[in-house]
């Protein structure tokens, strides 16, 4: 078997083991389930009926509600990291002949299912509330490929987070702070057509916006005559989106490998 195989079956190993939770410990796929109907409920009645917007809110929104949930979910990768530390895990995965970078794909592979769940339990929570899918089959796949894609990149970002700090009470907390005002300064629940000057630079240019954009189109939710920005990462949203998965992808996969190899020579 080649290193790179080696690698892949370690890593498909590892997976295993972190999804397994779901049936030992329920409460995970209960969580993972419960947020994200409560976001899609709470945004298209609560917000819904003081948003006007062409082509009806709801229809708006999913998308946004998608980009945000997924971003959110890659976060139980730092979690994850963080706890096999406190816990001595790693310890034991570094006693075992495999490889030290199956750890990190294991985890950030696995995190893809609770983002997968997260999706479908949403999809359908949307078609109750009005949202519907407009274009072809292969577009709105598309679309939820990007969105797990996208997610996939930010994992990687919160593989390092995990392995930096002490618990994963400080992941929770550190990447609430980023993640939080990185998804509302966007495009994910209000056009940025209506933000202030400052923040509609900022929004244009964040890749949850063209994340959301992207999803908008590929699931046909942006309707005729909609207002559209001049920005080129908005008017290009798919290729603004996969340039910033290759930047995150490249700066952070080699930080996180070699900084779990830091990790687990403590």
């Amino acid at each position: 078997m080649t290193e790179m195989a080696h690698v892949f079956s370690d890593g498909a190993t590892v997976a295993k083991r972190n999804l397994i939770k779901i049936r030992r410990v329920p409460e995970l796929l209960i969580w993972t389930t419960i947020q994200p109907i409560m976001f899609v409920l709470l945004f298209a009645y609560v917000f819904g009926s003081s948003i006007q917007i062409a082509g009806g809110y709801r229809e708006f929104l999913i998308a946004g509600i998608f980009a945000q949930t997924v971003i959110f979910g890659a976060t139980f990768t730092g979690a994850g990291m963080a706890e096999d530390i406190k816990k001595g895990i790693i310890d034991r995965f570094r006693s075992l002949p495999m490889a030290r970078s199956a750890v990190l794909l294991g985890r950030t592979a696995s995190d893809i299912v609770y983002n997968m769940l997260s999706i479908v339990v949403m999809s359908i929570t949307g078609l109750l509330v009005g949202w519907r899918i407009r274009t072809s089959f292969l577009e709105a796949a598309g679309g939820f490929l990007l969105l797990l894609l996208f997610a996939y990149a930010i994992s990687w970002i919160m593989a390092y987070v995990g392995l930096l700090v002490s618990s994963p009470e400080v992941v929770n907390n550190a990447s609430f702070m980023v993640i939080f005002p990185m998804t509302f300064v966007a495009n994910t629940f209000v056009p940025e057509q209506n933000l202030p000057d400052i923040l509609r630079t900022i929004a244009e240019w964040n890749p949850v916006s063209s994340l959301a954009q992207a999803a908008r189109e590929a699931f046909g939710n942006i309707p005729p005559g909609f207002p559209t920005s001049e920005a080129w990462s908005l008017n290009n949203p798919v290729a603004y989106t996969i340039i910033w998965v290759v930047i995150i992808l490249a700066i952070f996969v080699p930080l996180s490998v070699r900084q779990y190899k830091l990790t687990a020579s403590r």
